[in-house]
């Protein structure tokens, strides 16, 4: 898989969203991230259902929708109808993790897991085989604009070796915080495909240059002749 760029509406203008999207996607972003919060797992609110419903009449590019809330499982279906593409849910929330993983399968939408800083990889041991993509973040998630943890890289590393122990070589690794121009390039050497990006992206002057640049220079990264993850 070549590296696949998912700017995040967080860091956007949610005044002029319609017109966000239009921008990054002209840019050629591969997917459009989109952070729910409640105010309860994470210190922040942000959107629900019906805004996903509709950026979904306004994106080309599918809804990557990233739940950082208490209790996903009441929400999914309403998520999936609304328009997401892939679902990704926290670990830390969830004791049926692959019940949740298999209702969202289930709904024709790709299913993620995610996991904190904190959270060690050994969390993922029972699941990795049937997820579509793991969501690593590295940044405590909550807000944009935060400052990349640099341990990330071999959490990543540490991941992807999980997966393709456990016979998902196909599943990619999306990675959330503090990606740039600098953190882009060391996150793929380490694994990672899918790179969420918010304020590198919609906090500068010209969304468009920032995505084309941001590809760029993740791209530089990926292994010679790879065609793989």
């Amino acid at each position: 898989m070549n590296v696949q760029i998912a700017p995040s509406i967080l860091s956007a203008d949610f005044a002029a969203l319609g017109e966000a999207i239009a921008r990054v996607e002209r840019a050629g972003a591969d997917l459009i991230h989109v952070d729910v919060m409640d105010g309860h797992f994470v210190p922040n609110i942000t959107i629900g259902p019906p805004v996903v419903k509709a950026l979904k009449r306004v994106a080309t590019k599918p809804l990557d929708v990233h739940l950082m809330i208490s209790d996903p499982d009441r929400y999914i279906e309403a998520f999936a109808a609304a328009g997401a593409a892939m679902l990704s849910v926290h670990v830390e929330v969830l004791p049926h993790l692959h019940r949740t993983v298999q209702a969202i399968k289930a709904l024709g939408v790709k299913a993620g897991v995610v996991l904190n800083p904190s959270t060690p990889v050994v969390a993922l041991e029972e699941i990795a085989g049937d997820v579509d993509f793991v969501l690593v973040m590295s940044v405590n998630p909550g807000f944009g604009g935060q400052t990349f943890i640099a341990r990330s890289e071999s959490k990543v590393a540490a991941v992807r070796e999980l997966l393709d122990r456990s016979g998902n070589a196909a599943a990619p690794i999306e990675i959330d915080g503090g990606i740039d121009l600098q953190t882009a390039p060391r996150v793929v050497a380490a694994g990672a495909r899918i790179l969420v990006a918010g304020n590198a992206i919609f906090g500068t002057a010209d969304p468009e240059r920032a995505t084309r640049d941001l590809r760029a220079a993740a791209s530089a990264a990926l292994p010679a002749g790879s065609a793989a993850r």
